[in-house]
């Protein structure tokens, strides 16, 4: 029972093919293609795939992009299923005040994230960041309870953001240092440790909340940039939203299969 997991962004899309709708399940494909140019798969990565049995997906780029993506699929059989974040599923609760408004990559890999822990171990609070084109530092309970996240902005918006309501700030990219000496160093680093406070200031909620350290994961294109700048261990995992929609995969087959039943 093949199955087809795809990830799209903000920026790109990213996709595996694996042998089954399994966690752990093996690798049979993979890829990434920006998102100008997810109109080539189905002539390009994706020709020489057989049907995937099953697909799901978590998307954050908008309907426009999602028709698209669907279109590329049209080569295959297969019906394009999406994931939306809800009160629960998979061991998680959501507590966002409205939990459809959650960003479904958040939720995702919350799912992930959550489940890696209990495979590794007895359950234990969590923080989950995700460094991407924006980045989210979530907190998780002990007990799967999603407590709320903190959502900023990721190096390019710095940035960006920075060269274009400040004059003479068109810069390269520095280096991140302890005393930065010229303004790209400043830049670079003043955007890595503002992120590295957030995420240092969740980890504080958080053990302060639940009486207990957190387990801390990383996620994101950009999280090995951030992972030695941190002030605490993080662990990085760059497929934890493929390993959410493994998961969640798995636990809605069961699910139809007891509804069958």
């Amino acid at each position: 029972m093949t199955f087809l997991a795809i990830d799209v962004g903000n920026t790109r899309l990213k996709w595996t093919f694996y042998e089954q709708a399994l966690p752990g399940a093996a690798v049979v494909a993979s890829g990434a293609e920006f998102l100008e140019q997810i109109d080539r798969l189905a002539e390009g990565a994706w020709a020489d795939l057989p049907e995937p049995s099953s697909m799901l997906g978590c998307i954050v780029a908008g309907q426009a992009v999602k028709h698209r993506v669907q279109e590329q699929m049209e080569i295959w059989n297969v019906e394009p299923r999406w994931v939306v974040a809800s009160n629960a599923e998979a061991g998680l609760t959501n507590g966002y005040d409205f939990p459809s408004r959650l960003g479904a990559d958040r939720w995702v890999a919350m799912i992930g994230a959550y489940h890696r822990m209990l495979a590794e171990g007895p359950a234990r609070p969590m923080v989950v960041v995700m460094v991407g084109t924006a980045v989210t530092v979530e907190a998780i309970d002990a007990s799967g309870r999603f407590l709320g996240g903190l959502i900023l902005p990721g190096h390019g918006i710095m940035l960006r953001a920075l060269e274009s309501g400040t004059a003479g700030l068109h810069v390269p990219t520095g280096d991140v240092c302890e005393f930065p000496t010229n303004t790209s160093d400043g830049l670079t680093s003043g955007g890595t440790y503002a992120i590295a406070g957030a995420c240092e200031r969740m980890a504080q909620h958080v053990r302060e909340h639940c009486g207990a350290e957190p387990v801390c994961i990383m996620t994101g294109g950009a999280g090995w940039k951030m992972l030695p700048s941190m002030g605490r261990p993080f662990e990085l995992v760059e497929s934890l939203i493929f390993d959410g929609l493994l998961v969640i995969a798995k636990e809605r087959e069961v699910l139809m299969g007891q509804l069958k039943a």
